[in-house]
């Protein structure tokens, strides 16, 4: 059986060499025949911790690799545009006193 590969966006890299991507599929209600947008997070294995939050990456069916992963990231497609070192800044104009 072929193994399954999706495209979706990584919303965690918290976790060493793992990585949580959300992959959004639409389809047509059975009723109301309006598209409607469902989507579901998968874990998935990333080796060189090479991957960040907001990258579009593919990710590949694999054998188990822990309870939760059975997923690996194959490519990335898109990186996330301005990616900075600063990771807590604050928005302009929000004044905090002391």
């Amino acid at each position: 059986m072929p193994k399954r590969i999706l495209q979706g966006t990584v919303v965690s890299d918290k976790n060493d060499k793992t990585v949580v991507v959300r992959v959004e599929r639409r389809f047509a209600h059975p009723l109301l025949q309006k598209t409607v947008r469902r989507s579901k997070k998968y874990k998935a294995h990333d080796e060189q911790n090479s991957v960040k939050t907001g990258d579009v990456v593919s990710i590949e069916e694999c054998a188990p690799i822990s309870k939760d992963k059975r997923w690996r990231v194959v490519q990335v497609h898109q990186q996330e545009p301005g990616r900075s070192a600063i990771v807590n800044e604050r928005p302009p104009g929000i004044i905090l006193r002391a």
